[in-house]
This record gives structure tokens, C-alpha cells and sequence, in this order.
């Protein structure tokens, strides 16, 4: 019986965290943040080698717009890699390039742009050509194949060492 003075007696309320709920709390969080991290890293290295197909398309186009705008030469297979052996530019103001040297200098300058700007970039250009059949006439294709090492994508998704990545556009000129 309670006596008439005396509060009714409360149950105890507990109020905070314990130890335990914190550490496991720490727990889950922790691995939570480390799967983002490994997120994150994965998608900085995707972007690198997505940079790195973003060049080398950029560097395709690159010899392709010179093929266009020294049509005679190219058409005459003059920028085919396997065909004319880059050299260095030899014209000047005074003797001005022909048309096959203004093929051997923008390939020239196109294999450099390609080693400086990709890993072992490499590129080739061939063209062929073919007759139409619906017209009768001639047609010149060019392909452009660029080539180079991503161990961006050899590390982040298990790709086997030394392969190499390429792309290849092709044209009619």
C-alpha cells in the first residue's frame, strides 16, 4: 500500500546511447564510406580513359580535316602511313610545299600530336579505292585507325596487360 506522502515510485528511463550501439553504429557508417570511396576512385579512372578515346577520336578527325583540305594527295594516297614515311617539314616561304609535302608534314605533325598527347599513341591511314555502283564513278575511302596503351583500364577493370585500346574511323573523301 502506498502511503499517502510518499511520490509513486517511476521506472527508470534510459536516456543516451550505449557504448555498444555507437561502436556498431561507427561500424555500418565506416563501411558505407569506404564502398563510396572505391565508387569514386573507379569513376575517376573510367574518366581518364573515356579522356583518352575523347583524344584520340579528336586526333582521327584531326588528319582526316587535313585529308579533306589536300584532297588531290590524299585521293593520290599520299597520306597512307603505310605508303609515305613521315618527314619533317621542309618547305618555306620562299618554296612553298606541293601537295605530297604538305601530306608528309601533316603526317609528320599527326604521329607527334599522337605520341605526346596518348600513351603509345600510334595511327594509321589508309585509303582505298572502289568503284560506286549506283553512280559509276570512283570512290576514295579513307580509314583511320588510332591506336595506344590504356593502363587506366588494364588496372580499373582487369583488362590483360599490353593490350591496346583503338578506334577506327572511316570516310569517303
Amino acid at each position: 500500500m502506498n502511503k499517502p506522502n510518499m511520490p509513486l515510485a517511476r521506472p527508470r528511463l534510459n536516456r543516451g546511447f550505449t557504448l555498444l550501439e555507437v561502436m556498431v553504429a561507427l561500424l555500418v557508417m565506416s563501411v558505407g564510406l569506404l564502398g563510396i570511396a572505391k565508387m569514386m576512385v573507379l569513376s575517376a579512372r573510367a574518366n581518364d580513359s573515356a579522356y583518352m578515346r575523347s583524344q584520340a577520336t579528336a586526333l582521327a578527325y584531326t588528319i582526316l580535316d587535313a585529308m579533306r583540305a589536300n584532297r588531290p594527295s590524299a585521293i593520290a594516297q599520299g597520306y597512307d602511313t603505310a605508303v609515305v614515311v613521315p618527314a619533317a617539314q621542309v618547305c618555306t616561304v620562299a618554296a612553298p610545299c606541293t601537295s605530297g609535302q604538305t601530306a608528309q608534314n601533316d603526317t609528320f605533325l599527326w604521329n607527334q600530336s599522337l605520341a605526346a598527347e596518348l600513351p603509345g599513341g600510334t595511327g594509321t591511314v589508309a585509303t582505298v579505292t572502289a568503284p560506286d555502283t549506283a553512280t559509276g564513278a570512283n570512290n576514295v575511302t579513307a580509314t583511320v585507325t588510332v591506336t595506344w596503351a590504356d593502363k587506366v583500364a588494364e588496372q580499373s577493370f582487369g583488362a590483360t596487360a599490353g593490350n591496346l585500346i583503338s578506334i577506327t574511323l572511316e570516310t569517303v573523301l
